[in-house]
């Protein structure tokens, strides 16, 4: 487990919950790893613990060394279950279908829904990097449901225009984008500019 370096104000909620591609979660907390303004708190749910190693070839022990505090996916006493622990917001990275529609109809079955829930009804930032496709017409509507209660759905889309050249830059992209919703400096994409060169 990391040691702790973030203040009160500035602790991130993470989860990574058992839908494809926990590498996005797993990138989020190796660059949080190196920014010492942030303090990471880890939920890891069950399924994700076995998609880790069958895609990313690695252990829930080894991904919870880049965090600063880990938690149990059923303990329901743990800190970021509760409004009065303060945060700066939470991000499910992926989040799976199973997740959002627990999220979108307030039912806190695991810490990880619970945990979201206590991020909308303190009215913080609350990113959801939904995996899953096609989408269909139930996972539609559980996005509508918690884009309107005031969460952020951040598919993992991938861009272009800075000219991906591996997986990894892919991967990148998208976490920059989610770091982009908490005010967080990184230098993981280019930035689009005008190729006039107006705006830069």
């Amino acid at each position: 487990m990391g040691t702790s370096h973030g203040a009160e104000g500035s602790r991130l909620v993470v989860a990574i919950t058992g839908a494809s591609g926990p590498q996005f979660g797993v990138r989020l907390l190796e660059v949080l790893a190196d920014d010492e303004s942030v303090e990471t708190h880890l939920v890891l749910s069950e399924s994700a613990r076995r998609t880790l190693e069958l895609e990313a070839g690695r252990t829930a022990a080894e991904v919870g060394e880049l965090a600063d505090v880990v938690y149990e996916p059923g303990d329901y006493a743990a800190s970021v279950s509760s409004g009065s622990f303060r945060t700066i917001g939470m991000v499910v990275a992926p989040c799976s279908m199973s997740t959002l529609g627990a999220v979108a109809n307030g039912i806190s079955t695991s810490l990880v829904a619970r945990a979201a829930d206590v991020t909308l009804k303190e009215r913080r930032p609350l990113v959801l990097v939904t995996r899953e496709t096609p989408l269909n017409l139930i996972h539609l509507r559980n996005m509508v449901t918690v884009t309107e209660a005031g969460a952020t759905v951040l598919p993992p889309t991938p861009a272009f225009y800075h000219r991906p050249e591996t997986i990894d830059d892919l991967i990148g992209q998208t976490v920059g984008k989610v770091l982009d919703q908490f005010g967080i400096d990184h230098r993981l994409y280019t930035r689009w500019r005008s190729p006039e060169g107006r705006g830069s």
